[in-house]
C-alpha cells in the first residue's frame, strides 16, 4: 500500500494552456506596448480576424463610440485607447465596458481601420514593436486560428470599464 503522502496526484494550477499563456503575456505588457502589439496583430492578421471580428458583433451598436473617438483631437484618440487599455473609469470607458465580447472585438477592428485610415491618430511610421511585445506576438502567431481569436477577444474583452461588474 502507498500512503497518500507518496504521491501528489493535485493538478498543477499553474500550467497554462497556450491560449492563457499568451493572454497572460498580453496582460503583462506595458499600455503602449499591448497598444503595439494590438496594431501588428492587426496588421499582420487583420484580413483574417475580419470575419470573426464582424460576424458575431452588431456593428451599430459599436458605431456611436467609433464616431466620438473620431471627434476627439488625436491625442485625445491616443488617451482614450490608453484609457481602455488602463481599465480607466472614464464616460468613454464605460460605454465600451458595457459592448459584448463580439463587439469589443469588431470596435478594435474598426478602430484600427480608421487608423489605417488616417481618421483616428496613426501608428508612427518609425514604429517597432518592443522586445517583450515581439516575443508576445509570436506566442500568438505559433496559435492556431481560432486561439489567435481567443487571446484577441479575452485581451479586449478585459479592456475599458464596465459599470456592472
Amino acid at each position: 500500500m502507498y500512503s497518500s503522502s507518496t504521491f501528489n496526484l493535485s493538478l498543477d494550477s499553474s500550467v497554462q494552456t497556450p491560449v492563457e499563456a499568451a493572454l497572460s503575456a498580453f496582460q503583462a505588457l506595458s499600455t503602449n506596448g499591448k497598444l503595439g502589439l494590438l496594431w501588428d496583430l492587426y496588421c499582420n492578421l487583420g484580413g483574417a480576424i475580419t470575419p470573426a471580428a464582424t460576424g458575431a458583433a452588431r456593428v451599430q451598436f459599436i458605431q456611436g463610440l467609433l464616431d466620438q473617438v473620431k471627434r476627439l483631437s488625436f491625442e485625445d484618440q491616443l488617451r482614450f485607447m490608453r484609457d481602455l487599455a488602463d481599465r480607466a473609469n472614464t464616460p468613454l470607458t464605460r460605454a465600451y465596458g458595457v459592448f459584448t465580447n463580439n463587439n469589443k472585438l469588431a470596435f478594435w477592428y474598426q478602430l484600427a481601420e480608421l487608423m489605417e485610415a488616417g481618421e483616428v491618430i496613426p501608428v508612427p511610421e518609425s514604429y517597432r514593436l518592443s522586445r517583450d511585445a515581439s516575443i508576445v506576438f509570436s506566442q500568438i502567431s505559433a496559435l492556431d486560428f481560432n486561439q489567435q481569436i481567443t487571446v484577441l477577444r479575452q485581451a479586449v474583452v478585459q479592456m475599458g470599464y464596465d459599470p456592472f461588474a
